[in-house]
């Protein structure tokens, strides 16, 4: 059974340095090269069991700083074991962390790297979407640190091109984003191919009960830390959520960051396409927007991501795929264009802002269909979220937001404005002296037709007819010499009578009576 040890913020004293843990020089190097002093919470309370080699199921806020938590005591520890010699041989995969996304494989890879810098330990990202080839000759180069997404870390035990026989530690971050996009089978490969005697550490913003279920199949009598009420948001975060009808929810948002003067703000769309036509709208209103989702290339995404941080997009529109390992320093806003269907993705998603202390604000929009989420939303988080109205907001009206009925009724409009054509119209009248004629009458028809379209605002498709077709049926009979008739030959198969008309030979090809020998 987990041995469970809540943790609250109160019970850190403010004084607690990340030199009282014991760490080595080179790490405290690279923190104060990060500005880093004090621990959070769950950085006091995890990095001196992990130190002393226990399992480990971390629960803190998304943004309190869990990668820290582990990656710190995970470089302490393999310090013993590193090598600056150049044989691949003496650099094993020693650590394996695994995350749910590429963005957050990237982040917790940018944080290793910042804190091992000064030490001979080398770190690896790897994850899909990328060249495997890059990815295949740094692992045989040899790393101690792997962090990787299930799918591609199997994609390279089945190319051979890693070993994860020597792995002493295990990191599974965001265990509940794993299962809920479908990992649990690629994470039970992985485990299997792990020693047996080995750390596991399990963090994560939230711990649902599969999370526990799964945890008791691998951890060793582990220390549950959890700083923070499950599920809870940051107390430093305002939340609100405006009712705003669906078909005016991109207008809102666009007028919600006008209005703000928001010059970095992430919003979240349920879908692709929703988050394609988000950012497209806000194009047009004169907004530096851009779009990332499974359908956009990791280049196109990494290079989106990268223009947010540095400040030439304004607003990221961002499906869930952004939600986990996201991190933009001083967010100021998040906006909620669409309720998540999971009540914890609200929790990762305003967790994007208000992190390492700093103030957010977290906007959502909801319209009656929501009204089921937004009461799940309350009930996770155990707390009413304030609903107002946009100000300054006016909803289009409901015709004007109808573009294509609106375009359509110009065209009727501009069909009727048109001056009808009467019977004396040249182009559509035939002239008397062809009026007799077969050609003629349709002639007539087709003008009628073109005419009464025109009253009604469509012109119907129109094809050419030809007068042949118009004729009556006249059926024919083939002359035959009287000679024939008076020898009596009109016995002769084919031959004509006055009764009966002389038949045509057609071929036994086309359904004629084949030719039979004498």
């Amino acid at each position: 059974m987990p041995e469970t040890q809540p943790v609250t913020t109160l019970s850190i004293p403010p004084a607690v340095r990340f030199e009282d843990f014991g760490l080595a020089p080179d790490i405290l190097r690279a923190l104060a090269d990060q500005g880093y002093i004090h621990p959070t919470p769950i950085q006091a309370e995890a990095i001196p069991i992990v130190l002393q080699g226990r399992d480990v199921m971390g629960a803190a806020q998304t943004g309190t700083g869990k990668t820290a938590g582990f990656a710190l005591p995970i470089i302490q520890l393999l310090l013993a074991k590193a090598s600056n010699s150049a044989s691949p041989a003496r650099h094993p995969v020693r650590a394996l962390i695994l995350v749910p996304t590429r963005e957050l494989a990237v982040q917790v890879a940018e944080n290793v790297k910042a804190y091992s810098q000064h030490t001979p330990l080398r770190s690896l990202v790897v994850f899909g979407g990328m060249d495997m080839a890059p990815q295949t000759v740094a692992l045989r180069a040899g790393v101690e640190i792997v962090i990787a997404t299930p799918g591609r870390l199997l994609d390279h035990v089945q190319q051979k091109t890693v070993s994860l026989a020597q792995t002493e530690i295990l990191v599974m971050d965001e265990a509940d984003r794993m299962l809920d996009m479908g990992f649990l089978p690629d994470l039970q490969r992985i485990i299997n191919l792990l020693p047996k005697q080995r750390q596991n550490l399990m963090f994560s913003a939230t711990f649902s009960p599969e999370i526990k279920k799964l945890a008791s199949t691998f951890l060793q009598n582990p220390v549950t830390i959890e700083v923070a009420r499950s599920n809870a948001t940051a107390d430093n975060v305002t939340q609100i959520v405006y009712k705003v009808e669906e078909e005016a929810k991109r207008d809102a948002v666009s007028h919600i960051i006008r209005e703000r003067g928001l010059k970095q703000v992430l919003v979240f769309s349920n879908t692709k396409i929703g988050a394609s036509r988000l950012s497209s709208h806000l194009e047009r209103e004169g907004v530096k927007a851009t779009a990332i989702h499974g359908d956009r290339s990791q280049q196109e995404r990494m290079a989106a991501l990268e223009a947010f941080k540095q400040g030439t997009i304004e607003v990221l529109v961002a499906t869930d795929v952004a939600a986990r390992g996201l991190d933009i320093t001083e967010l100021p806003c998040v906006i909620n264009f669409d309720l998540p269907y999971n009540a914890e993705d609200y929790v990762h998603r305003i967790g994007r802002t208000g992190r390492a202390g700093a103030s957010g604000d977290a906007i959502s929009l909801y319209s009656d269909k929501d009204e089921r989420l937004l009461i799940d939303i309350e009930k996770l988080i155990k707390h009413n979220i304030a609903k107002l109205d946009i100000p300054g907001f006016v909803a289009p009206s409901r015709g004007s937001r109808r573009v294509g009925s609106e375009r359509g009724g110009e065209r009727n409009d501009r069909s009727s404005a048109r001056p009808r054509r009467d019977d004396g119209d040249s182009r559509l009248s035939p002239s008397p002296s062809s009026s007799s004629s077969p050609s003629s009458s349709s002639y007539q028809q087709r003008g009628s037709a073109e005419r009464s379209s025109y009253r009604t605002g469509f012109v119907p498709r129109q094809d050419k007819v030809d007068p042949w077709f118009l004729k009556p049926y006249e059926p024919s009979v083939a002359a035959v010499p009287a000679s024939n008739r008076d020898q009596g030959n009109a016995a002769l198969p084919g031959a004509a009578t006055a009764d009966k008309p002389q038949k045509n030979q057609v071929a036994a090809l086309l359904g004629g009576s084949p030719k039979r020998g004498g």
